[in-house]
């Protein structure tokens, strides 16, 4: 699958090439190329759980929901003191909290790039695999919602104040705004679901479901750097500063939101005090910005990583 992966979205968009009838400039083509090279990997890659997974297949009270190095509380006094029952329990209602707050970014990624989409040029490569990301989008949030259910049976949500803040973003984030929105909550996912797919203390549908995820989710970033790219083109530097930090503060909540404090208590421990020891957990703070580390570069190479905005990546761990 890595290999796959690596021939499928390791080249970069060749966007000083010419175009034959120069009606379309060479930034356009480049976009077009991406998005034919991901429709075509969509076509040949894409993996459906619903029939993948069985999901009437019982759990194995031995596993964890992710592994054990990932969970927040890893390193920390509380956790020396679970008991492996406790700690088994914990890691899968942090990685049901991940999975929830996934399907609330999700659904707003979804409207964010319709909207981006609603007039756009219905004929080509891109808008195509716009509607491609959409669809594969639905997919996943069905997904993590049918995890979610199999293995605690709940819901998680972000508070009700970062819920307002999240349908502030996708009314306003537009362009480069947008789709760094779109790479901070999926790099991040990403990272953490590689550390686990292939772990096999994990239960074994929770690895198939970071795998398909990271699998489809590749194309998914792919294409969000290329419209990043493309919208910061001739950007002014007041654009580009209020952009930065916007990108920021969305990164912060998204990130700060991950793992809910109804996560801990549904897994019997002290909420409060779970709370605390993730805050201030060396080893999670360190988890957090190992997962950022590209997405930094990233920002930085394309003109959003001001300073401004790295404040709020450093409350948030992410730098």
């Amino acid at each position: 699958m890595t290999a796959a992966m690596d021939r499928t979205y390791g080249e970069g968009a060749r966007a000083g090439a010419a175009h034959p009838d120069n009606v379309v400039s060479m930034r356009d083509q480049g976009t077009d190329e991406v998005s034919e090279r991901l429709l075509a990997s969509a076509a040949r890659l894409s993996r459906n759980a619903m029939t993948e997974i069985d999901w009437s297949a019982p759990m194995d009270p031995t596993k964890y929901g992710c592994s054990p190095e990932w969970s927040s509380l890893y390193g920390t006094a509380y956790w020396d003191e679970l008991t492996e029952e406790q700690r088994i329990s914990v890691t899968r209602h942090e990685f049901a909290s991940i999975m929830n707050i996934g399907i609330w970014f999700e659904m707003i990624l979804q409207e964010m790039v319709i909207r981006d989409q609603y007039l756009g040029a219905y004929h080509s490569p891109e808008f195509q695999f716009a509607l491609t990301e959409v669809a594969d989008e639905c997919r996943h949030s069905i997904m993590f919602a049918k995890a979610s259910e199999k293995m605690v049976g709940t819901s998680y949500k972000p508070t009700k104040k970062v819920g307002r803040l999240g349908k502030l973003f996708k009314r306003t984030a537009k362009n480069e705004v947008a789709y760094a929105g779109i790479l901070v909550a999926e790099e991040v996912l990403d990272v953490f679901q590689r550390g686990c797919m292939r772990d096999d203390r994990v239960l074994p549908f929770i690895r198939t479901v970071n795998e398909i995820h990271v699998l489809e989710e590749s194309r998914h970033m792919k294409f969000a750097r290329e419209e990043v790219r493309e919208s910061m083109e001739g950007v002014g530097w007041a654009r580009r500063q209020f952009s930065a930090l916007y990108v920021s503060l969305g990164a912060y909540f998204i990130v700060t939101s991950l793992v809910q404090k109804q996560a801990f208590a549904d897994a019997g421990l002290d909420a409060d005090r779970a709370m605390a020891e993730m805050r201030s957990n060396s080893h999670f703070q360190s988890m957090i910005r190992s997962s950022c580390a590209h997405l930094m570069e990233f920002l930085d190479e394309v003109g959003l990583l001001t300073k401004p905005a790295m404040y709020y990546y450093r409350k948030a761990n992410m730098l």
